[in-house]
């Protein structure tokens, strides 16, 4: 009954009925009202799936009484709690074949009990995510050593990360972005070797990022957006080979960005934005040719762009400025056909803009305040001197050189005609030479008048 729009709410005494009910699958409807207590009776539930709907009022406790429960899924509602603590996740201890519990998405505003260990030894997954969740997380968290999927991200915890996360070594995805977690990354994470994502971007954790992360082999999306982390960019992070997609942005890291970049192949999302990196660009990026999105921006690289990047031919993002480039934008990003947005402004790059692919439908903002860029006017910048590049000069050029020349050619010709002319005129021997002529005096003239 997924998925149906139904409406209005559940019976006070649906529980009552159904005593031999396994699976009850109401989600993503329009159901309204609060969960009955009397759900406990169906005692032979494995799973419920109340998901995507309305629902009000706080969990019921008598839920701690379907003993087989393995399943329970309430997010994405609008439940609340009583009281300070989330105390009917202790209650949940009870159900002892639990092995996925879901909340997402909910309005529980309370702190995780010191107790939240003692839950089902089976327990897979554990989502908690955007429920206003308050105070630390528990040091006995780390109990759940079944684990796979642990998300608490977009609450309000504070304090730090408890080193017992690292002995949660079955987990896949850890969610810790979006609160308020202050201290160190824990260097303990470094053993959770079957982590595929790790997401603990918009925190105020500190210091540097530890080198051994790169003992997580499987990892394939590296989230620490957002925080406050110092030093450099370990070189063993660029060991990551298999690594989809990083996030290090808004941050405080400085030094370069190192060669050992062109290790990460498989690289599709790269924003290492709002930092303090120097240096130039390493031509390398240009391998990485599953690149979809490359944000550098915001920080203090200098050098020229990599003629390379027209290797990119999958990418549809990138953000260089704000920083101190110079030289020309390459021609060869003129192929790069997926280009969807551009932004090169605040550097000080100089010479033509290009003008064909992408460029075509790139605005004014995307080269704005740079030190000599050139080109067509609605993107507000000068024309080119000569007002047309090499090629265009040719096109008036050529043809201009090619009139003076056939009128040379016409010239000389002309000449020489004449001295033929003259030539023949002064071998007549009808015509006598002009030293054998006799003067005739003005005398002579008048007689014979």
């Amino acid at each position: 009954m997924e998925g149906n729009q139904l409406s209005d709410h559940l019976p006070t005494n649906a529980g009552l009925f159904l005593p031999n009910l396994r699976q009850l699958i109401l989600g993503e409807n329009k159901l309204a009202g609060t969960i009955p207590n009397s759900i406990s009776n169906a005692s032979h539930l494995t799973l419920i799936d109340l998901s995507w709907n309305s629902f009000t009022g706080t969990i019921p406790n008598t839920i701690r009484n379907l003993r087989l429960l393995q399943w329970l899924n309430l997010g994405f509602n609008n439940l609340t709690n009583e009281s300070p603590e989330l105390s009917f996740l202790s209650d949940m201890a009870k159900c002892i074949h639990l092995r996925k519990l879901v909340l997402d998405n909910n309005h529980l505003s309370g702190f995780l009990p010191k107790s939240i260990g003692n839950l089902s030894l089976s327990l897979e997954r554990l989502q908690l995510s955007d429920c206003n969740i308050k105070g630390n997380i528990p040091r006995s968290i780390g109990n759940l050593s079944t684990l796979i999927a642990l998300s608490l991200g977009d609450n309000e915890m504070t304090g730090s990360i408890p080193a017992t996360i690292g002995r949660l070594r079955m987990l896949q995805v850890l969610n810790f972005g979006g609160n308020r977690l202050q201290g160190p990354i824990p260097s303990s994470l470094c053993h959770l070797g079957s982590l595929s994502g790790l997401g603990l971007n918009d925190n105020e954790l500190s210091r540097h990022i530890p080198a051994c992360l790169n003992n997580m082999t499987s990892i394939r999306a590296l989230y620490l957006g957002f925080n406050q982390l110092t030093s450099t960019i370990p070189l063993s992070l660029w060991r990551l080979q298999y690594l989809l997609e990083l996030d290090l942005s808004t941050n405080s890291l400085s030094g370069i960005i190192a060669l050992e970049i062109g290790n990460m192949n498989v690289l599709r999302i790269l924003d290492l934005s709002t930092n303090q990196l120097s240096g130039n660009i390493p031509v390398m990026i240009g391998d990485l040719k599953d690149l979809t999105n490359l944000s550098l921006a915001f920080n203090r690289l200098e050098g020229s762009i990599p003629e390379h990047f027209g290797a990119l031919v999958g990418l549809e993002f990138l953000d260089l400025s704000y920083n101190n480039l110079s030289g020309q934008i390459p021609k060869s990003l003129e192929g790069l056909l997926y280009l969807k947005y551009l932004n090169v402004s605040f550097n000080k790059l100089q010479e033509e803009i290009p003008t064909r692919g992408p460029f075509l439908n790139f605005s004014a903002a995307s080269f704005m305040s740079n030190k000599a860029l050139c080109g067509v006017s609605r993107l507000q910048v000068s024309p080119c001197k000569g007002g047309a590049s090499f090629p265009q000069i040719l096109k008036y050029i050529l043809p201009s050189i090619g009139i003076i020349m056939l009128a040379s050619s016409i010239s000389l010709a002309w000449k020489r005609l004449c001295q033929r002319r003259n030539a023949n005129l002064l071998g007549d021997t009808n015509v006598s030479p002009l030293t054998t002529w006799r003067r005739i005096s003005h005398q002579e003239v008048l007689r014979a008048t």
